[in-house]
């Protein structure tokens, strides 16, 4: 009998935010999965969790699906996690789970902390409807591009992009959507130094230009309303 893949959500900074259900998860499990090792050690070093690991990530991914499928054919039960969040959404997995799936292996996701929803809620937007458009392009006359289309959306957005490009990914904003908008941009949630700032882009992008920020952040757009 095939063991169960389960998809066990980390904290997103702040460790406390780990369910009991996940911890227990993963002392249970005869396998972990990480995507970096630096993150996944130290995960599982402060739950004091001692397991077989193996990694998958975005230069391994298609070799370590197939080691793992193998651990669950042979019945062993496996837990995958990502550096921070959620796994499989906007990290490595999403082939493993779909090979999962066609062999009939069991999948569980055991939930946990998120950046969406925090922000989401804080951003004082109506948010009965959004989108999750994720990251835009690192190529700025593409990105450009994207978020003129993106001008045209009704309903709040959501973008996510590396701490280093939060002052030129505002400003892009700043430049396709000028004062018609409102933008909320949680920093660090979860963390000692979290901070929620709200205004319009051109405001936020010279606030940012001022100071030395860097760090995790998820940026939301207001809707246009109909």
């Amino acid at each position: 009998m095939s063991g169960k893949l389960y998809l066990v959500a980390t904290p997103i900074g702040n460790l406390d935010d780990m369910t009991f259900r996940a911890i227990e998860t993963l002392k249970n499990v005869d396998v972990v999965v990480y995507e970096e090792r630096k993150e996944g050690s130290r995960l599982l070093r402060h739950f004091g969790i001692e397991k077989p690991v193996e990694s998958l990530n975005e230069h391994n991914e298609a070799a370590s699906t197939f080691i793992i499928l193998d651990h669950l054919r042979n019945g062993k039960s496996v837990a995958i996690v990502s550096d921070c969040g959620t796994p499989v959404f906007s990290d490595p997995g999403q082939l493993l789970v779909r090979k999962a799936v066609e062999a009939g292996i069991k999948i569980v996701p055991i939930p946990g902390a998120s950046s969406l929803m925090p922000a989401l809620t804080v951003s004082g937007f109506s948010i009965d409807q959004f989108v999750f458009y994720g990251w835009l392009s690192p190529k700025r006359p593409r990105r450009i591009a994207e978020l003129q289309q993106l001008r045209r959306e009704l309903r709040a957005i959501i973008l996510m992009d590396t701490p280093y490009r939060l002052i030129p990914l505002v400003k892009d904003i700043a430049e396709v959507f000028g004062d018609s908008r409102r933008i909320c941009v949680a920093f660090d949630l979860t963390m000692a130094d979290e901070e929620i700032f709200h205004g319009t882009a051109p405001q936020l992008a010279s606030k940012f230009e001022k100071e030395e920020r860097k760090g995790e952040f998820v940026v939301v757009i207001e809707g246009k309303g109909k």
